[in-house]
């Protein structure tokens, strides 16, 4: 981000970094983010293919990964700082990483867990774990301080129109009332701006994940909105554009989510 150019950051729950190169390649002739963040890269650290993204223009690199599952990096043009993970619940799972750009904007890159399919804690021990994920973020994110971006696949699709029925997935995990007022707690919590909502009123659908299990996906648009991007309060005066690159879910062996595009320039 110079004092001219808006800084563009893209998200993206990538579903196995390996398995969706050609995708990846695709992406970044594209559209060129300044910033990739991906979840959900299912490969240990070491193993992370950083050859291939230095060679795309890509040599800073934050990635806190885990075989088979999990993990997330974050991918840059540009020098990154100060990188940082966290043991969220005590789990031992990599489900974020933290790292600062030379202008101090610090990005935190989260992969929340799914939770299950059983939206009952008591009876599933995955949807416990996501709602304590949650509080536990709520409780971090009030002590934070200075200009920040948290995004990533926060699995929870928080208003009505974030889903494509209300009525029916009030029951389903990503949308049920405890997770839905977790995640408004937690944007309370730092005074955060939804960019994606800046851009898109509250009225209108916005999704990011559509299902494998659909024929159809884009026939049926039975979609969710489970990826967000937010910015410290400070940041919003310089949100620019915001995009869903939703023809993504139509690529050849595609992620069940979408990217996710921001553009914030120098405020």
């Amino acid at each position: 981000m110079t004092a001219d150019k808006p800084l563009r950051i893209a998200t993206w729950n990538i579903n196995s970094v390996r398995a969706r190169l050609p995708l990846l390649e695709r992406f970044l002739a594209d559209y060129a983010p300044d910033v990739l963040c991906l979840q959900e890269i299912k490969v240990e650290t070491a193993s992370f293919p950083r050859a291939w993204f230095a060679d795309r223009g890509y040599p800073h690199m934050a990635i806190h990964g885990q075989r088979n599952h999990h993990g997330v990096a974050t991918l840059s043009h540009q020098p990154l700082f100060d990188i940082e993970t966290r043991d969220w619940c005590g789990m031992g799972d990599a489900r974020h990483v933290a790292t600062a750009l030379s202008s101090g904007i610090v990005i935190h890159n989260f992969y929340v867990p799914a939770g299950g399919d059983v939206p009952d804690p008591e009876a599933n021990p995955r949807f416990a774990h996501k709602l304590a994920f949650l509080d536990e973020m709520v409780a971090w994110s009030r002590k934070l301080s200075g200009p920040a971006i948290l995004l990533g696949d926060l699995n929870v699709a928080p208003l009505e129109t974030d889903v494509w029925s209300h009525r029916q997935l009030l029951k389903v995990v990503s949308h049920t009332p405890p997770e839905t007022t977790r995640l408004a707690a937690l944007a309370d919590s730092h005074g955060w701006v939804d960019a994606m909502r800046h851009f898109v009123p509250p009225e209108q659908k916005l999704f990011t994940w559509w299902s494998y299990r659909a024929r159809d996906w884009r026939a049926s648009n039975r979609g969710r909105r489970l990826d967000h991007v937010w910015v410290s309060p400070e940041l919003a005066p310089g949100l620019r554009a915001m995009a869903v690159l939703a023809d993504a879910r139509g690529w050849e062996r595609p992620s069940d989510h979408a990217p996710v595009l921001v553009d914030i320039a120098p405020v």
